[in-house]
């Protein structure tokens, strides 16, 4: 999963290091997990991967989910309900910046896939793990829906706008505003729709609350109950 803000003095020194390691190799060049986080190890990374791809083989989705913890995370009961119906498969990693989803859809069994829809969540771990600017996460969201649709083209890809975190003034939430103006202009209401369901967490002065995100990034239950009333509207009407 991505970086907790309020984890242990030694998760931040991690996560320091993991800048440092993955420095100038997030966007755009594939690269599988070779970073040892203290809430992920490499190898568990790899059995995650291993798993994505036993159930892409097994074929049958509709729905594909692409992204990290975010998308990762989700409640099982409430991917039940809400997207379980739909066939929808989940192919979140936590962790993961764009470079490692442009790896992890290399996957001969992940490519041979015929979804109908990608839902596509992607990019704050290239701020928060990698340091990147908007632009450099930017030409990695680019990569990965332009992968996209030359691996499933006759999908339709739901683009999500990298959702708000921490406080109103941070710098990551200044890089967020920045990425997402360029990450909007690649929706084309043709095959790519651009949606920004942050307004949905944003509260007076644009202030996260910590029921719905403790962390000030990853969603609680009731985070994700609200997110899942934003999005399947959209999910139903795109699988039209």
């Amino acid at each position: 999963m991505a970086i907790f803000k309020a984890a242990a003095v030694c998760l931040l020194l991690a996560a320091c290091t993991a800048q440092s390691a993955w420095a100038g190799n997030c966007a755009t060049v594939p690269a599988e997990r070779y970073v040892e986080y203290p809430w992920m190890s490499v190898e568990r990374w790899h059995q995650m991967y291993s798993d994505q791809a036993a159930r892409a083989a097994k074929g049958d989705v509709d729905v594909m989910f692409v992204g990290d913890s975010l998308t990762e995370m989700w409640p099982k009961d409430l991917w039940d309900k809400h997207f379980g119906p739909l066939k929808a498969a989940n192919f979140g990693i936590g962790g993961d910046h764009t470079g490692n989803v442009l790896w992890r859809l290399q996957d001969p069994a992940i490519a041979a896939l015929r979804p109908k829809l990608v839902v596509l969540m992607i990019g704050v771990n290239n701020i928060n793990l990698c340091n990147e600017g908007a632009d450099e996460v930017f030409s990695g969201i680019e990569a990965v829906v332009a992968k996209l649709r030359q691996q499933y083209p006759q999908a339709r890809i739901l683009l999500n706008a990298v959702l708000p975190e921490s406080a109103p003034d941070s710098e990551e939430r200044r890089r967020i505003i920045a990425l997402n103006l360029k990450v909007r202009t690649l929706g084309n209401g043709k095959n790519i729709f651009y949606r920004d369901y942050g307004l949905v967490f944003l509260g007076e002065g644009g202030v996260l609350s910590r029921e719905l995100q403790p962390d000030l990034l990853h969603f609680s239950e009731k985070g994700y109950q609200l997110l899942a009333q934003a999005i399947r509207p959209d999910i139903e009407a795109l699988l039209k």
